[in-house]
């Protein structure tokens, strides 16, 4: 369905704009009244990450008057290898200057408002509130559903999107017209069950593929031209080169935008969506080690296994010395058991500490009562222990 202009048109382009924006201006759908509108728009970019990079660049170039960036985190080589809007110059810079730079020579014409804080329930309305649009850039659950009831509550429509490995996802939730994301995901999976990118990887142009859409329907929705993404899910595939879409429908039952909501207000969010589970957690109380700890265990020569949770592609990337590969997957399935001594302390770790608890959750049940997990993980042990070994 086609949409109403969000904003209304700026008084005048100057004589640059007209020459900058001149392949818009010659569109008939566009023309100068969806230039001026672009112009008036204030746009909210969350993250400043895999998503937010090409969607920051091109809400730029396209002519979006006001760009606000709200991003806590800094840059990290890592990064680089799909995090566009920054560069090699920038690592260790905070991610919301480094965007803001590189929009800044991109089209000078834009005003850049920074936001360095974490967004959380007691930001997020106040955040919110100066802005037309929300473009939603998060990689993490939690955040998600915090972006989708303070855009709900406040009436604002938001472009959401979600990558992972070659698969990329994005629609649009405005709930005066149609659904919202909790009508798409009334609950978030289960603690673990979806690996985030930094666990599982993503093909760094799949976040171009993803970002491209998301800024095609802000535009859309500022302007007030072609059929948005209200009440549809698109879905990408690049290996098979595919898309396709998918009907989403407002759910009448809806706690947040339903007919009887009881969601009137922001909630925990990391309590409602558990980054660990409630099992993990009673496992790892008392029974977790720093990297220092391990270290002194591998020093004083202790008879113990260490165990590598991570997938088989993570553990060729690096490796804390003398551990051997299990995957969590062969702790959740019970295979892993027959592998472990009965007669030795089993020391488990992942990459930073969340898999490795689940996977001593299971352990523990099985009557491993001397096993622990490293806290940290191997990022731990490369920060604390040797600074030589490649981080990821």
């Amino acid at each position: 369905m086609s949409l109403p202009p969000l904003v209304e048109p700026a008084a005048e382009l100057t004589v640059d704009e007209v020459r900058r924006y001149s392949r818009h201006l010659i569109i008939p759908d566009v023309g100068m009244d969806g230039q001026k509108r672009l112009k008036n728009a204030k746009v909210l970019v969350v993250g400043a990450g895999g998503l937010g990079s090409p969607a920051l660049l091109y809400l730029a170039a396209a002519g979006v008057g006001t760009l606000g960036i709200i991003d806590f985190d800094v840059v990290d080589e890592s990064n680089l290898q799909r995090q566009i809007i920054h560069g090699q110059s920038d690592i260790d810079r905070p991610k919301a200057e480094s965007a803001r730079d590189s929009i800044r020579e991109t089209n000078p014409n834009v005003e850049v408002v920074l936001h360095t804080e974490r967004l959380d329930s007691g930001n997020a309305f106040e955040i919110f509130e100066p802005y037309d649009l929300i473009v939603d850039g998060t990689d993490n659950f939690a955040t998600r559903y915090l972006v989708n009831d303070a855009a709900v509550l406040l009436g604002k429509p938001y472009v959401w999107g979600s990558i992972y490995r070659f698969d990329g996802q994005a629609s649009v939730f405005w709930a005066e017209h149609g659904p919202c994301y909790r009508c798409l995901y009334p609950e978030p999976p289960p603690p673990g069950m979806v690996p985030s990118c930094a666990e599982g990887g993503v093909l760094g142009v799949l976040c171009a593929s993803i970002g491209s859409i998301q800024v095609n329907e802000a535009i859309k929705l500022l302007a007030g031209f072609g059929e948005p993404l209200v009440g549809r899910l698109m879905i990408y595939d690049a290996l098979e080169m595919s898309y396709r879409s998918v009907k989403v429908r407002k759910d009448p039952e809806c706690p947040l935008c339903g007919k009887n909501p009881t969601i009137t207000e922001l909630i925990d969010y990391e309590a409602f969506c558990g980054t660990v589970s409630d099992e993990a957690q009673a496992a790892a109380l008392g029974s977790t080690i720093t990297p220092l700890e391990l270290k002194e265990k591998i020093d004083r020569g202790d008879d113990f296994v260490l165990v590598d949770v991570r997938e088989p592609n993570e553990y060729e990337i690096v490796r804390i010395p003398g551990s051997v590969l299990i995957p969590k997957g062969e702790f959740l399935n019970g295979e892993a058991l027959s592998k472990l001594p009965q007669d030795r302390q089993v020391v488990l770790h992942c990459k930073s500490g969340g898999r490795s608890a689940e996977a001593l959750a299971v352990l523990k049940g099985a009557g491993f009562a001397d096993a622990v997990h490293v806290g940290g993980g191997v990022l731990g042990w490369i920060k604390q222990v040797d600074p030589s070994l490649p981080a990821y």
